[in-house]
């Protein structure tokens, strides 16, 4: 029988260098990374992982899997964000010299408008802008508002000589060439930072603040797997990164502050469901009280149109507990807008959670018998008030 991993002393929340955080968000928001094209913001996280010390292991097309290492390898945990982005792809030569563009991931055209981009051929990058077909007003006058708002409504301008088919071809520009566009990240003085892409180069950048802060603390109870992804927005995530001893998951992304949502741009949002059902009870009641119990300004929120890594991590068939803890974003999958103070939450979150006790010992076996197996409430809210208020006589006793 394995051996109960070691419970752990539960320290208070560890200071977390915002201004490391800040630097890690810049850095990564510089390195293009659509779906589909993510060596080199690969190869830029295992940089950072070699500065702090950590042991990493890579899968074939780039996915991270770095260890903290703790005091039992089995029961360990895992937190997981995606180093992919929204883009696009070429889907046809125009005749026109422009390309037309299908999306990398879901998101609206009506954003792609204006974008600057760069199309990545084989012979190198390329310019342009994402323009609707009708773009001078002074040409198309009230029909650029009328106009229709779709993928098949756009094409990219390309910034060389481009006027027609055969100049594409002389340019090298083909049919599924990965178009990156520019996340125009502005970071404001008052904590707010605006950007394309901090879905989920934020949650990166909040996950390597807090292994820089837990790199001097002491060893977790068990070991902790920091997971970088490269294929969540199209559905793949972590599908086939875990390994079997990890019991639990918990995916860092972006919350929606939207009408009819009650996520927020401060503190953290624990999400308690998304579009792929409920989050594990257990996971998703211990990260709460850990932000109750060391004062972590936190809601909760239920997603409808979102998934995370941990979607496709359940649906590859991993029998992993799994939560998903956000920070905020308005206008997701947009023109994005952050708080730094919800980055900052997280990452205490982060770190708490990484040394906070084993609770569920059962789990560092993948399978067993009823003992030691959890259990829920059962009783009705009002049976249970009753229970836990003391009767006038109990208290006289």
């Amino acid at each position: 029988m394995r051996p109960t991993p070691p419970s752990a002393v539960e320290p208070g929340r560890l200071t977390i260098d915002t201004d490391y955080l800040r630097e890690r968000l810049e850095d990564m928001l510089a390195i293009p990374s659509p779906t589909g094209y993510t060596d080199t913001v690969v190869r830029h996280v295992c940089g950072v992982l070699d500065s702090i010390g950590l042991h990493y292991d890579l899968t074939r097309r780039g996915a991270i899997r770095a260890r903290l290492p703790g005091g039992s390898p089995h029961g360990a945990r895992a937190i997981v964000s995606h180093l992919d982005t929204l883009g696009a792809q070429v889907k046809n030569l125009k005749d026109n010299g422009r390309v037309s563009l299908v999306p990398i991931g879901t998101w609206s055209a009506r954003f792609a408008e204006g974008a600057r981009a760069t199309i990545f051929s084989e012979r190198g990058g390329y310019r342009g802008t994402i323009l609707p077909m009708k773009a001078s007003g002074h040409t198309f006058n009230d029909e650029i508002d009328t106009q229709p708002v779709g993928w098949e409504h756009v094409e990219m301008r390309i910034d060389a000589y481009s006027r027609n088919r055969d100049d594409l071809d002389r340019l090298g520009v083909e049919i599924g060439d990965i178009v990156a566009i520019d996340p125009q990240p502005e970071f404001l003085d008052n904590g707010f930072i605006v950007s394309r892409h901090l879905d989920n180069k934020a949650g990166a950048a909040v996950m390597l603040a807090a292994l820089r802060a837990l790199r001097d603390a002491p060893p977790p109870p068990v070991d902790v797997f920091f997971l970088f992804t490269i294929a969540e927005e199209v559905g793949h995530g972590a599908a086939s990164i875990l390994l079997p001893d990890i019991a639990a998951m918990v995916a860092v992304d972006n919350g929606t502050s939207a009408p009819g949502q009650n996520s927020d741009e401060f503190g953290v949002t624990v999400a308690m469901a998304d579009q792929t059902g409920p989050f594990d009870f257990h996971l998703t009641r211990k990260l709460v009280e850990l932000c109750r119990d060391h004062d972590i300004r936190h809601q909760k929120d239920v997603f409808r149109a979102y998934r995370s890594d941990s979607a496709s991590a359940i649906e590859a068939g991993a029998d992993v507990r799994t939560a998903l803890v956000t920070f905020g974003v308005d206008a997701s999958h947009g023109y994005e807008r952050i708080h730094m103070h919800a980055l900052r939450s997280l990452a205490e979150l982060v770190t708490v959670y990484a040394l906070s006790p084993v609770e569920i010992a059962r789990d560092a076996e993948p399978i067993g018998d009823l003992a030691g197996f959890t259990s829920q409430p059962t009783a009705d809210a009002e049976q249970q008030m009753t229970a836990a208020t003391p009767r006038p006589e109990d208290a006289a006793e």
